[in-house]
């Protein structure tokens, strides 16, 4: 009964792998297209599959080591820390990922402002609607 539930799990694990191939396949497939009309060259098939699967070899490495970054550091989830690490032999990458990264900080931060701002503005409200209800009831 194992050895049938592991085969299906393969199965699966395998048509998983398979989409995102597909996936990797056509859009660098779309890639070379907008290059090939830019440029004016041709990509043959056979330069596009094996473009798309050194890509596809080169996002497996890229999340085994995020994953190892990750487990180093004694945390199960991977962070921009991790995604730094990773980029940090190519300087333009490295640049991008932290303009990308302060972009988000800043994103973050004046959502937890307004948050912030929305709070005290209901509490501000309840309690003033606590103090007329409250004058009310004495009369």
């Amino acid at each position: 009964m194992a050895a049938l539930e592991e085969e299906v799990e393969d199965q699966e694990r395998f048509s998983y792998e398979q989409r995102l191939k597909a996936a990797v396949h056509y859009t660098v497939g779309c890639l070379c297209e907008e290059v090939a009309l830019d440029q004016g060259v041709q990509f043959s098939r056979q330069t596009i599959a094996a473009i798309s699967e050194v890509t596809f070899r080169q996002c497996e490495n890229f999340a085994k080591d995020l994953e190892m970054f990750a487990r180093h550091a004694k945390r199960s989830t991977i962070n921009t820390e991790d995604v730094k690490l990773l980029a940090r032999r190519s300087n333009s990458l490295q640049k991008y990922i932290a303009e990308k990264n302060e972009e988000i900080a800043q994103f973050n931060s004046k959502r937890k402002a307004k948050k912030k701002q929305k709070l005290a503005d209901e509490n501000k409200d309840s309690a003033g609607t606590a103090e007329a209800g409250g004058g009310e009831s004495e009369n």
